[in-house]
C-alpha cells in the first residue's frame, strides 16, 4: 500500500509540475519584456550622448608657444592682448615657478599655425614664436 500511495504521489507531482508542450512552440523562445526597459535605455542613450560631447577630444597637432618669462606683469598683459585679438583661439597660461609660461591655439597643422605666428610675431615687436607639436583639443565634429 506504502508503494503504491508513493507512485501516484510521485505521478501527481510529475504531472503538477511537468509544463505542457502544446503551450511552448517548438525551438523559439518566448521573452516577457517590461515597457519600462525601453525607457530606460533611451535615457542611458542620452545621458552618453551628453556625456561624449562634454569630453575633451585630443588629437596630434600644433601649438604656438609665445612666451616664456618670469615678469607675471608683462605676461598678464600678453595674454589680455592675445584674447582680445584672436577670442576666436584658445589661450594656455601656467606657471613654472619662476616663469610664465603662455602658449596659444589648437591647430592641425604647422599652415594654420603659421598665420597666427607672423601676426603675434609682429604684434610683440618681432619676437621669436616657437611650434609644439603636442596633443590638442579638437571639436568631435569637426573632420
Amino acid at each position: 500500500m506504502k508503494h503504491l500511495l508513493t507512485i501516484v504521489f510521485i505521478g501527481f507531482a510529475h504531472h503538477a509540475f511537468s509544463q505542457s508542450y502544446d503551450s511552448i512552440p517548438q525551438n523559439r523562445v518566448v521573452v516577457f519584456k517590461d515597457y519600462r526597459l525601453d525607457i530606460l535605455a533611451r535615457k542611458e542613450a542620452q545621458l552618453n550622448a551628453a556625456n561624449y560631447k562634454r569630453q575633451v577630444h585630443t588629437a596630434q597637432g600644433f601649438r604656438l608657444m609665445i612666451l616664456n618669462t618670469s615678469d607675471k606683469n608683462y605676461a598678464f598683459k600678453v595674454r589680455a592682448d592675445l584674447l582680445q585679438k584672436f577670442p576666436e583661439q584658445k589661450i594656455y597660461m601656467w606657471f613654472a615657478n619662476p616663469y610664465v609660461r603662455i602658449k596659444f591655439g589648437n591647430f592641425r597643422t604647422k599652415e594654420e599655425a603659421d598665420v597666427y605666428k607672423k601676426q603675434i610675431s609682429e604684434m610683440l615687436g618681432g619676437a621669436t614664436i616657437y611650434y609644439l607639436e603636442e596633443p590638442i583639443e579638437v571639436d568631435p565634429d569637426v573632420k
